[in-house]
């Protein structure tokens, strides 16, 4: 039986008279406010940036994976979203889910500052009847242990005045098919009234929940979702490395092995692992890992593995270019693509930027194009802005390296117009004489 409370906030949650609060609207929280406020919900997005939260108003969208329609719809049309760089606002919410950003400092720990700024704000300006949410990806007993002491420090009881979910984000950029409201979505919470109510609360929006037993399960989930692929990720590149040894196609090897119809799933080789979760997320496994005196090996040695991918590109071009009685130093060489994944304005943790530092620092003449990606600021601090795509761009490159395989470059064009092409993603299918494969 729920706490009379709680019993309430249930009621008020299913008869939508609640106001969501969205604490940062980047690649998560903005697609999941949106969400919410195509199916009626009234959502106050929270942004420490004021120009992100003046854009979002006039229904200017900076997120690819948000329709623009949809932006527009729920600001200019229903006004069912509204944004605010105003924090003491989060007294007029009844939910609050907490998007914001989880990266590693330079030692690979987990930076919980966004977090905890997240949680203080809370702590400051949250009334008595709230569920809270944490979505931003974290190691397992954060919840419990760092975010439950935070926010009952001014008074306010756990399971009385407030609940408290984790319900890890899902977020594929560029996916056609899966978007927040369809993509299943697992949910852990602190005592049975938490879970209830959270469940209530995303089944307005999300079409499919999974429940689990606590937040630091969900916690383990995500963690588990991307270690899986930054292992094999890390497996194939370490292969590849081999097979390209041996003259053998890893690609070849890959679709034989796909033929299988149980037992293997395919991934691919590439210049290293980037976005936004897999380079980081198993790290945060790791720290926690440590304190309970257990070494994770396994990620340890995928971390060794992406590490040095992007300088095993390096050596490729030196070798290629070689082949052209050609030195890195001196040599002009244009990227095609700086995304971490196809058809995306995502250049977050791109194996692309390291190896363009890596050949810049060493002397070569670095350009890049990308139709997504107007420009970077790369590793040594060098600003750096797409150039077009045209035969005299392809002929006049000493290199064309292939770091994204995005739909819309010709990249048969490339073969015929370039003198020398490293392709890194198996973007050229037929063979040519100028093309080496990763």
């Amino acid at each position: 039986m729920l706490h009379q409370n709680a019993e309430l906030f249930l009621d008020k949650i299913q008869n939508n008279s609640i106001v969501v609060g969205v604490l940062g609207l980047g690649y998560v929280g903005l697609p999941l406010a949106v969400t919410f406020a195509r199916n009626g919900v009234k959502v106050l997005g929270f942004e420490k940036s004021s120009a992100k939260a003046e854009s979002i108003n006039r229904g200017e969208n900076y997120i690819a994976d948000v329709a623009d329609s949809d932006l527009a719809a729920v600001t200019n049309e229903t006004q069912m979203l509204e944004a605010t760089a105003d924090f003491s606002r989060l007294k007029e919410v009844d939910v609050a889910l907490i998007c914001v950003p989880t990266p590693l400092d330079k030692f690979k720990k987990p930076d919980m500052s966004y977090i905890e700024a997240a949680c203080e704000d809370l702590a400051t300006y949250m009334t008595s009847n709230m569920v809270i949410s944490l979505e931003s990806t974290t190691y397992p007993t954060t919840t419990e242990e760092f975010i439950l002491p935070i926010l009952q420090k001014n008074g306010l009881v756990h399971g009385q005045d407030f609940w408290l979910c984790y319900s890890p984000e899902r977020i594929d950029p560029g996916n056609k098919s899966y978007k927040t409201h369809n993509t299943p979505k697992v949910i852990g919470a602190i005592g049975e009234d938490a879970r209830v109510l959270g469940i209530a609360l995303y089944e307005l929006a999300i079409d499919t929940l999974y429940p689990v037993s606590s937040p630091r399960v969900a916690e383990m989930v995500k963690i588990l979702e991307n270690t899986y692929r930054f292992i094999n990720i890390s497996l194939i590149n370490e292969l590849t490395l081999l097979a390209g040894k041996m003259d053998i196609d890893i690609w070849e090897v890959i679709e034989a092995a796909k033929t299988k119809p149980y037992g293997f799933q395919a991934f691919y080789p590439g210049p290293g692992i980037g976005g936004h979760c897999i380079p980081l997320d198993p790290f945060y496994l790791e720290y926690i890992a440590k304190q309970y005196n257990f070494d994770l090996t396994m990620i340890n040695t995928a971390g060794r593995i992406d590490t040095i991918m992007p300088h095993r590109v390096v050596v490729k071009i030196s070798f290629s270019l070689n082949k052209q009685k050609k030195a890195i130093k001196g040599s002009s060489i244009l990227f095609l693509g700086v995304a971490y994944k196809p058809d995306i304005n995502d250049e977050r943790e791109s194996p692309a930027l390291k190896i363009m530092d890596e050949i810049a620092h060493k002397g070569g003449v670095v350009s890049y194009h990308d139709p997504f990606i107007p420009e970077v600021v790369i590793h040594d601090g060098h600003r750096y802005e797409s150039v077009p795509f045209d035969d005299q761009v392809i002929s006049d490159a000493d290199c064309v390296v292939i770091t994204t395989n995005h739909s819309n470059i010709d990249f048969e064009k490339v073969a015929e117009k370039a003198k020398l092409v490293v392709d890194l993603r198996n973007a050229i299918k037929e063979n040519h004489d100028n093309v080496f494969k990763l």
